[in-house]
């Protein structure tokens, strides 16, 4: 979709009040307005309790419908709620990608004894132990739901690996030994092998493990109506898996079937092997340019905002790259803390909301707040919002020519009349850049539209050019004057 705008729905410190369903219904109408065109919805089955946010996952299938887990609720709210809130989204035009997260699975209904050999953390190919019998917690019956939508349970041989032996309590990283048992090989290569995450690790060599999650694939992307999914943890999944999971569910629901996947890694050729392994079935996270933002936000002057765009996903593979700022993942206190500080998120929001490539994900966290913090950042980010709307449009002209001011053009279109813009962000002095906007613009006024230089104008000349400024360490965006 032309300038589609995605919408993280959730952070880590919502309250655990079953409300965030119903919010998101009654929010409906308001995101369209503000020109969201797609949401990702958080974990929305039955985790190991309660509060959880979703990541521990117990079952697949339950999505807010059985008394299991001490809830029949998620976090989130009730099925029905959750149906509720999609079928309103789509009645304003909105998709919905829910996040899919398949590596691992705990909460287990009961123990189990198989042999184990340990590993070492830090190097999952290197040996600790000789094999040797555990109680595991792998045992899956869901007593709760029994074989609603699904039979199949869960045991000791579906899964690769664990992190407990409940016979002494101790924690570590257990290689579950078996004909055939070994960690997957299309993983990241961090610690050794970096199949294991945490809790039960899925072994996706096994064929009846792959089966019933296509099965479940092609279930929850048909009972709630899904346009797409949000991949969680790809780096510790075996990419053979993705590629034909994404098939399973395309062949149910169509080759538009979205799907934007969650590979944790900083260095750009780590994603682009990944995307060439799985065919290009899935758009990634531009994880490098989070960090280049972070980096940015952190050294302030000292960074070459010429280099701000190199090595990313974005640059390299516009089409399946989709830019965000932060994250759930990357907010403070999370495991992968990494936050943008607030002086630098306009600059980070400017960039990726009104460049031409990418797909643009707003943070529920910066738009909404955290903690039950109101944002301060939302504000700007109506205003990019919109402009991305009614100005973002056309050909890109860009100027990285200068460490502490860099700027990007965008010329507008006949589609859209008086579109067009100038975009700079100054991570050092007052700037200015002569940049071209074109000569479909000669003549015009155009103004500043976030307040850095209220009642000011700046004439376009014949040439299609014009002389723009930004305030040191601010974002500025300029636009035909309506």
């Amino acid at each position: 979709m032309e300038n589609g705008v995605m919408m993280q729905y959730f952070e880590w410190n919502l309250p655990n009040d079953g409300a965030l369903w119903r919010r998101l219904k009654g929010d409906a109408s308001h995101l369209r307005q503000v020109g969201v065109t797609s949401v990702w919805i958080p974990p929305a089955y039955k985790a190991d309790e309660q509060q959880d946010e979703g990541y521990a996952t117990y079952d697949l299938y339950d999505l807010g419908e059985f008394d299991q887990k001490g809830t029949v609720r998620t976090k989130y709210g009730t099925r029905a709620e959750l149906q509720e809130a999609i079928a309103e989204l789509h009645r304003c035009g909105i998709s919905v990608y829910l996040d899919a997260v398949m590596n691992h699975k705990t909460g287990a209904d009961y123990t189990e004894r198989f042999t184990v050999r340990e590993v070492d953390p830090s190097d999952r190919e290197h040996l600790l132990s000789g094999p040797y019998e555990i109680e595991g917690c792998t045992g899956f019956d869901f007593p709760g739901r029994g074989d609603r939508y699904s039979g199949f349970k869960w045991h000791w041989y579906h899964f690769s690996g664990t992190d407990l032996n409940a016979a002494n309590g101790k924690k570590g990283i257990y290689l579950i030994q078996g004909e055939g048992k070994a960690w997957s090989e299309g993983v990241d290569d961090e610690n050794g092998n970096y199949d294991f995450l945490m809790f039960n690790d899925l072994d996706f060599d096994h064929p009846d493990v792959v089966a019933e999650m296509e099965r479940w694939g092609v279930w929850v992307a048909r009972e709630l109506d899904l346009d797409g999914m949000r991949l969680d943890a790809l780096k510790h999944i075996e990419d053979r898996f993705i590629a034909g999971f994404m098939d399973a569910v395309r062949r149910e629901r169509g080759e538009a079937f979205y799907a934007v996947g969650e590979y944790w890694k900083d260095g750009f050729e780590a994603l682009e092997k990944y995307l060439d392994v799985v065919g290009h079935k899935v758009n990634l996270f531009d994880v490098p340019l989070h960090y280049k933002l972070f980096e940015a936000s952190q050294k302030g002057r000292d960074y070459d905002l010429t280099n701000l765009l190199d090595q990313t996903l974005v640059t390299v593979y516009p089409t399946l790259a989709v830019t965000f700022v932060d994250n759930h993942d990357s907010q403070r206190g999370s495991s992968l803390e990494s936050q943008v500080k607030a002086w630098f998120k306009p600059l980070a929001y400017g960039l990726i909301l009104l460049m031409k490539e990418g797909y643009p994900c707003v943070f529920f966290g910066d738009y909404y707040g955290t903690g039950g913090q109101p944002s301060p950042h939302r504000v700007i980010l109506d205003i990019l919002l919109d402009a991305r709307r009614r100005f973002a449009h056309g050909e890109q002209k860009e100027y990285f020519d200068h460490p502490n001011t860099v700027g990007f053009t965008r010329l507008g279109d006949g589609e859209h009349p008086g579109s067009g813009l100038a975009a700079l962000l100054s991570n050092g002095e007052d700037g200015e850049k002569r940049m071209e906007v074109g000569q479909a613009h000669k003549g015009e006024q155009w103004v500043e539209i976030t307040g850095s230089f209220p009642g000011e104008q700046i004439a376009v000349g014949d040439d299609g050019r014009a002389i723009f400024r930004v305030h040191g360490g601010k974002l500025a965006v300029w636009v035909p004057k309506g």
